[in-house]
């Protein structure tokens, strides 16, 4: 029976890396692993700065992925587009089962970390903040926690200023020949979508006829796909932060849970869901 000694030898892998690049070396791992700096020596701080820093990681996949999904609609590859909005739900389901891991931490644990976090709080991220703009949950208010630095607000202002990736998806309705109205399609981008009866009725029409309109019906399923992941990611967001810190503030100075709570009813393609029960 080969040990393991043998199997290596047997592979002929190579081991030898002085000239060349390494696993390391390509993910900068160095930097990576020494990015985490707990300020006590207590021992569950560790776990909650990798939970937050592999979070904003991956928030950083899926804002790469949705600017590439939209760019792709603007440009009529809707094939292109739905492989990457597949892939955004898949990074927020990513994120919903990561709340798990921060669950074990038990309330008198975040309480004696609590005082370390100071006023840092997950309601201060800049890329959460692109990624609700992005979807189409707008708030002038939230770009305040950014105004200290100039080179992270005019990241968050430009999702801001910028048409939402349900805006695109409904300029799609009306580039298919639907009947959307003009105001739908020339608007103030810095103000949220709200339900209007001319595009549910166009969402009517699509799902009523998906052979005849195949890839907006495609759009429309992810879509619903991106929302309902979403509403888990919020979810357990709050569930994991009433298990740990009850009802007290949070660090960022919001109501906690009811806050959280509160986001809960945020509706991002409310046409999408509507339109469901007349069909």
């Amino acid at each position: 029976m080969s040990t393991p000694i043998d199997i290596v030898a047997r592979e002929g892998a190579k081991l030898d890396y002085t000239n060349d690049m390494t696993y390391g070396d390509y993910l900068h791992l160095d930097s990576l692993l020494s990015s985490q700096q707990p300020l006590s020596n207590l021992h569950d701080e560790m776990l909650f700065i990798v939970q937050h820093q592999t979070s904003e990681l991956w928030m950083k996949l899926m804002l790469h992925e949705l600017q590439a999904a939209m760019n792709a609609l603007v440009e009529g590859n809707s094939a292109l587009a739905f492989k990457m909005m597949a892939r955004v739900s898949r990074i927020m389901a990513q994120l919903v089962s990561a709340w798990d891991v921060l669950a074990t931490m038990t309330p008198p644990e975040y309480s004696a970390l609590r005082p370390h976090l100071a006023n840092s709080s997950g309601f201060q991220s800049a890329q959460y903040r692109c990624i609700e703009f992005t979807l189409g949950n707008k708030n002038a208010a939230m770009l305040k926690p950014h105004a200290h630095r100039p080179e992270l607000l005019a990241t968050v202002q430009k999702a801001f200023d910028s048409p939402s990736l349900y805006d695109i998806a409904i300029a799609r309705l009306a580039a298919a020949g639907l009947p959307i109205d003009a105001v739908h399609l020339k608007r103030d981008w810095r103000v949220s979508h709200t339900s209007s009866a001319n595009v549910q009725s166009a969402w009517k029409v699509v799902y009523q006829a998906p052979d005849r309109y195949w890839d907006l019906y495609q759009l429309g399923e992810k879509l619903t796909d991106i929302e309902d992941t979403f509403r888990q990611w919020r979810f357990r967001h709050l569930t994991t932060v009433e298990r740990v810190i009850g009802m007290r503030r949070g660090t960022g100075g919001t109501s906690g849970t009811g806050y959280l709570r509160a986001m809960l009813d945020v509706v991002l393609f409310p046409e999408i869901w509507q339109m469901r029960s007349e069909l």
